[in-house]
């Protein structure tokens, strides 16, 4: 079983990536363009529970969930390289600013295009001004679209590799995982994010819903 957002539009969705996304696509792999999925992710210091099969229940312990620690990044289409930046609480828009910068920076002599979602502090006056002035094309997905943003995935990897069924004793280590996972994308984890970030979007288009 697999979810999507109620409110999707579904029909707008499919001539957002046929029409928009796939071109953009291969304009990045041609080199024409640097083409980055753009997104935050908020890892909360709870228990992040796997599935197993065994004859007696298991226990892990567990945090009241009042810490977080927010990543926002951005994922380079072709190269899969990851720029981020971190929070001890929340993003807001003067990180999406930091990390605009930031890519303009790496990529200075390149056009940017940059996919990202909806978010109120990521469509904000300061964010369109920024992105204006660093020459960097924002692109909004259609509302409701996680299917689309390609970093989405990365967020539910890192979960995997370093989230699910641990417990970490402190807030500090758990930043250090997260981190840890996040700066080995372009090393011990590159033969894998390679298809798992393929650039191969869900489609609903001839899918069944149950009621």
């Amino acid at each position: 079983m697999k979810q999507v957002p109620e409110k999707a539009d579904i029909a707008r969705q499919e001539q957002f990536r046929t029409d928009t996304l796939g071109p953009l696509v291969h304009q990045a792999q041609q080199g024409k363009i640097e083409l980055f999925f753009m997104d935050a992710a908020h890892f909360v210091l709870l228990p992040f529970l796997g599935y197993l099969y065994s004859l007696a229940t298991r226990f892990i312990k567990s945090w009241s969930g009042r810490k977080r620690f927010s990543v926002l990044g951005a994922i380079n289409v072709v190269n899969k390289e990851l720029v981020m930046m971190t929070e001890a609480t929340y993003v807001n828009s003067m990180t999406v600013c930091a990390l605009l910068k930031e890519i303009a920076i790496r990529y200075c002599d390149r056009h940017i295009v940059i996919v990202l979602d909806n978010a109120r502090y990521q469509r904000c006056r300061l964010v369109l001004q920024t992105a204006e002035r660093l020459h960097i094309q924002l692109l909004f997905l259609p509302p409701y679209s996680p299917n689309l943003n390609l970093i989405e995935r990365l967020w539910k990897f890192v979960k995997k590799k370093v989230l699910y069924n641990h417990f970490y004793p402190d807030f500090t280590k758990f930043c250090t995982a997260i981190t840890g996972c996040l700066n080995k994308t372009h090393t011990e984890y590159r033969d894998e994010l390679e298809t798992l970030l393929s650039p191969n979007f869900q489609s609903f288009k001839n899918v069944t819903f149950n009621p």
